[in-house]
């Protein structure tokens, strides 16, 4: 009888370890289980522009696990700005990123009806952050200043498609300044360099220009003179919101806690950033997102991260059909998906 017992107990122990051994081995893959125990979403996701700190709350939301929580697996990938990831993204390319929601209106009221299928789903900045950056032995001091000489950008980027724009409501005469191609991740280097007198950029970018350039930036930011308008947006494609929404709503969420996270513990996501990006830099990725957090909330929207507000979105519209940017006429929720977007 001890000898049947002792056999059973083996037989039991057995069985466990396996069972333990086959839990722990599932975990491991790529497609591992969720907690809900469905395997996990393989999403495609892109930066808004290369890998600076400023995008670096996806590579937090991943390394911290929120993405793999809400049920992703996620594959990032360096955008090239506004126009490259509304394209790659509309092209099904990728699933989700952010872009300048400015840019966003832009492509929806211009004449060209390739890659509008798109539509917003949460802000990432509640005022644009898009600007002019020179260093000061350049002798640009005001928008004025910015006439005769010559800037770089992509040719997609919301900096320069917004120029005309920033240069009409600036006074500046936009015939007079001359832009050359450059690549995202070049255009530091390039103004470093002395190659051009400044470039198209976020003005959270001021400290990796510092480290680079060795230089004091100077910052001629758009949102000196267009107050109402929104920075980055998340967006994805009209396709996946339509049929999707649960799962939209889920990466929408874990990546806005990788945002809060990253606003609250800079140094650390700098250094999650560098793990992930050989070529960043931690310091001047933690120093960005210290500047980044005054634009992720702001007084007037509230106080809960992504929010995206109808009135705003009208004002951004105006301001843009005003200065004659706009071709053809839009309406708030051509450009977001309020069901979906996290309320003020």
């Amino acid at each position: 009888m001890r000898r049947l017992t002792r056999t059973a107990a083996a037989a039991a122990l057995a069985a466990a370890l396996a069972l333990v051994s086959a839990c722990s081995s599932g975990s491991d893959s790529s497609d591992a289980a969720s907690g809900d125990g469905s395997s996990l979403r393989k999403v495609t996701y892109l930066t808004s522009f290369g890998n600076f700190g400023r995008d670096s709350y996806a590579w937090v939301a991943k390394e911290k696990g929120f993405f793999k929580e809400a049920g992703f697996d996620v594959d990032i990938k360096p955008g090239q700005g506004t126009g490259g990831v509304i394209t790659t993204i509309v092209g099904g390319q990728a699933d989700f990123g952010p872009i300048d929601l400015t840019g966003g209106i832009l492509q929806l009221g211009g004449d060209d009806p390739k890659n509008k299928e798109f539509v917003a789903v949460a802000a990432i900045q509640q005022r644009t952050m898009a600007a002019i950056v020179t260093t000061q032995d350049k002798g640009i001091a005001s928008p004025k200043d910015l006439e005769g000489k010559t800037l770089a950008d992509t040719p997609v980027s919301v900096v320069r498609n917004l120029f005309p724009t920033y240069a009409k409501l600036a006074g500046i005469d936009a015939s007079k300044v001359t832009w050359v191609n450059g690549q995202a991740q070049e255009l530091i280097g390039t103004l470093a360099a002395g190659k051009v007198d400044g470039i198209g950029q976020f003005v959270v970018g001021a400290p990796t220009v510092k480290a680079v350039a060795k230089k004091e930036p100077v910052l001629l930011p758009y949102s000196n003179v267009m107050t109402d308008l929104y920075g980055n947006a998340l967006i994805t494609s009209k396709k996946l919101a339509k049929e999707e929404p649960e799962m939209v709503k889920r990466f929408t969420a874990a990546l806005l806690k990788g945002l809060e996270y990253s606003l609250a513990n800079p140094k650390e996501a700098g250094e999650i950033l560098k793990k992930n990006v050989e070529a960043a830099n931690p310091l001047a990725a933690a120093a960005e997102l210290e500047l980044m957090a005054a634009y992720v909330r702001s007084s007037n929207s509230g106080t809960a991260i992504g929010a995206l507000d109808s009135g705003r979105v009208a004002k951004s519209i105006a301001i843009l059909q005003g200065a004659g940017a706009l071709k053809q006429n839009i309406t708030p929720d051509q450009v977001v998906d309020f069901n979906l977007a996290p309320k003020a």
